[in-house]
């Protein structure tokens, strides 16, 4: 069980980490036209956010059936309840915000419209949900690591 906790653990984080951190970052910095990358940004974070989901789900099962100590439970269960909780936040709170700014707008873009502070307001919250669930993601892969040294 801890193995498999390990891997939907590693698949979870590393989803995070390379659409967030990797991806998104070199499609800004590469294409010019930022409309366009902020319309494939939301869908791979969309993709990305059903991947978490699924790997919530699947923790929930693996840490309840563990053999785990209590307390090692109650640890990764809390973790991975607030990852969930970002997952959810993000996902069915700020990303339907945004994506009506963004319909909103018109072609010009978010960014170019009355409703650009709005937006950033909405882009640095979620910017911080998803830097926290990436902090928890290293937490958890730390947690069951050392729980398998155990």
């Amino acid at each position: 069980m801890a193995r498999a906790r390990l891997l939907v653990t590693t698949a979870w984080a590393g989803s995070l980490w390379t659409v967030g951190m990797l991806v998104v970052p070199t499609l800004f910095r590469t294409l010019s036209d930022h409309v366009l990358v902020g319309t494939i940004a939301a869908s791979l974070f969309d993709a990305q956010a059903w991947v978490g989901m699924a790997c919530a789900v699947a923790m929930l099962a693996l840490v309840g059936w563990g053999g785990d100590p209590a307390r090692v439970r109650r640890t990764l269960l809390l973790i991975v309840l607030a990852m969930l909780a970002c997952t959810v936040a993000f996902h069915f709170g700020l990303q339907p915000m945004m994506a009506q700014l963004r319909a909103a707008a018109g072609p010009a873009g978010v960014m170019e419209s009355a409703l650009r502070a709005r937006f950033g307001l909405l882009h640095g919250v979620s910017m911080g949900i998803y830097l926290i669930q990436s902090l928890l993601a290293a937490c958890l892969l730390f947690k069951q690591y050392a729980a398998e040294l155990r």
